[in-house]
């Protein structure tokens, strides 16, 4: 099988004027990013979402850089031939320093091909710092998990005309920064479809109908393994947590039946050489 090429940035950048859909999906580990590269994922996303997924915390708050990092190492690994993406998580940018240093960590250390801040209007000034410094970036906006506390919950953004015009002008800021792209998140879809059809960058959704240029998703949400709850945005695609259980517990009956391992699971011995140890402690036994 020849070996995949990665896409590149003009290649995103330019599908919004070729009209190809571009597919992301959220992943937190090797296999999950070996999956990607094999199922040819365009884009594979190290999300600070791995917070929940991975280490079953109520919210992507508690994800550090140290963890991020380690996460990024582990799906290039698992997909080397991917475009990969890295999320910088919460209160990794909340300064020009602290963007700049923690963004080169993506891609120097972590080997990502990208980073992902949070924010539009009011982060423009970190995103062109880190596009002039050489740094691909794109950002969030809509629903955007790190000011959750500030929107009282996971709620729907753009609702309403005014809110509708902030996020476009948090796209503008966006693509004035010099982001190859951008991630709306919880957006009513007509809204999502009439700002995408104003930009120049292409737009990928979660939640934002399919007027978007892509779509995202987390792994383990469409194939079923994360089960704690379930977004209206998430279509399950597979239910590995249901063959997971069903499997577990074929093991644990097999085990306690006392069918499991038989000989087929099992090594063997030369049967000269079993008799022989047999005969020593045997011996052993008698001293």
């Amino acid at each position: 099988m020849a070996e995949r090429k990665k896409r590149t940035i003009t290649e995103i950048r330019d599908s919004k004027r070729s009209g190809q859909k571009m597919v992301y999906m959220s992943v937190p580990d090797y296999t999950s990013a070996k999956w990607a590269e094999m199922a040819e994922v365009d884009v594979a996303v190290v999300g600070d979402s791995l917070a929940m997924v991975a280490h079953g915390h109520p919210s992507t708050i508690p994800a550090t850089m140290d963890m991020m990092v380690m996460h990024a190492l582990a799906v290039r690994r698992g997909a080397p031939n991917t475009f990969v993406l890295g999320c910088m998580p919460y209160q990794s940018y909340n300064t020009v320093e602290r963007a700049l240093a923690n963004a080169t960590r993506f891609m120097q250390d972590a080997l990502c091909d990208a980073v992902k801040p949070q924010g539009g209007k009011s982060q423009a000034h970190i995103l062109k710092v880190l596009v002039d410094a050489g740094i691909p970036t794109a950002s969030h906006i809509g629903l955007t998990p790190h000011t959750i506390a500030m929107f009282g919950g996971f709620r729907i953004q753009g609702r309403t005309a005014q809110a509708a015009m902030k996020i476009l002008e948090d796209a503008l800021a966006i693509q004035d920064a010099g982001c190859f792209m951008l991630e709306f998140e919880a957006v009513p879809a007509k809204i999502a479809k009439v700002i995408s059809e104003q930009l120049e960058i292409p737009t990928i959704g979660i939640g934002a109908g399919a007027g978007t240029d892509g779509q995202i998703l987390l792994c383990y949400d469409l194939l079923g393994v994360f089960t704690d709850f379930k977004p209206k945005f998430t279509k399950r695609y597979a239910n590995l947590t249901e063959v997971a259980v069903n499997g577990i517990k074929a093991y644990v009956e097999d085990v306690k039946a006392g069918t499991f391992p038989d000989e087929e699971h099992s090594y063997t011995v030369d049967q000269k050489e079993y008799e022989k140890f047999l005969d020593m402690v045997e011996k052993r036994r008698q001293v």
